[in-house]
């Protein structure tokens, strides 16, 4: 099992009690649940990644029938009407991780990562899903492409990569990752690393309504956790970051008290923040 990012101070600021009720509302490979499990807690663990669920149920059958763990195919947007039809309520902690998982990233053959060249542009989470990222590179105008990459990666190469889309695909379909990369570097007339990551990022983002999805998970939490519950929430970069200070500056249902970074000396954690909100 791939260790997840910032598992001990999770753990650590769950303070997780003997029976007390858990939300581990974005599951993966289960790294933080196994954790919260030994610990003592009863969890509810969502996912909406169908593989990863059934992944869960084999790793996990055993607190499964003993009635310490419940399993759901769920966004964590719709985390409070899932802890309703569970009765699973009202709970100590909620934690919401926003990376993908380790086994997503290399093995889901979706295009999620732009060092998989030969993988098919889908990047949906949930099959159910029905625009994926091919789509939106075919369809979307310019001024519809330039307004997701910059509104979920602001890159400063925004305008000009959307503009290079829209000439590139009338003559080549845009299928793979590798066609993505190769018009990101016609556009730059250079390759660059940063660039394809945050562009990659905009598009997974778009394709599964992730800021929507984040705002509506935040307001569910709150609705569920009882006063003094903890809602622990990592992100992964700056636009994620700042939904997240903005919600908790413009209600008064949490208090922040603790932001944590990853450890810098992890590429994979380097840009993680941890913040740790209680519940008024």
């Amino acid at each position: 099992m791939h260790s997840p990012v910032l598992l001990q101070q999770v753990i650590k600021n769950l303070d997780i009690k003997k029976e007390g009720l858990y939300i581990d509302a974005t599951a993966g490979e289960g790294g933080h649940l196994r954790e919260i499990l030994i610990s003592g807690g009863k969890v509810l663990a969502l996912d909406i990644d169908e593989e990863q669920i059934a992944h869960l149920k084999k790793l996990f059958e055993s607190y499964i029938k003993k009635g310490q763990l419940i399993l759901g195919k769920s966004n964590f947007a719709d985390l409070e009407k899932v802890a309703n039809q569970n009765n699973f309520y009202a709970v100590d902690g909620i934690l919401i991780d926003l990376g993908l998982s380790y086994s997503q990233i290399v093995g889901s053959g979706k295009g999620f990562s732009y060092e998989k060249p030969n993988e098919i542009l889908d990047m949906r989470l949930d099959e159910s899903i029905k625009v994926n990222a091919r789509d939106i590179v075919k369809s979307y105008t310019e001024d519809e492409l330039y307004e997701l990459f910059a509104g979920n990666s602001e890159d400063i190469n925004s305008r000009s990569i959307a503009q290079d889309i829209v000439r590139s695909r009338s003559v080549k379909k845009i299928n793979i990752v590798s066609d993505l990369i190769d018009v990101i570097n016609k556009t730059l007339n250079k390759k660059d690393m940063g660039t394809y990551a945050r562009i990659f990022q905009a598009l997974r983002m778009g394709v599964n309504n992730e800021i929507e999805n984040l705002k509506s998970g935040m307001i569910a939490g709150s609705k569920i956790l009882r006063k003094g519950g903890k809602l622990l929430i990592i992100t992964f970069h700056s636009i994620e970051d700042r939904i997240v200070k903005n919600f908790v500056n413009n209600t008064d249902l949490f208090v922040q008290m603790e932001l944590i970074k990853g450890n810098q000396e992890y590429r994979y954690e380097r840009s993680a923040k941890l913040r740790v909100l209680i519940k008024k």
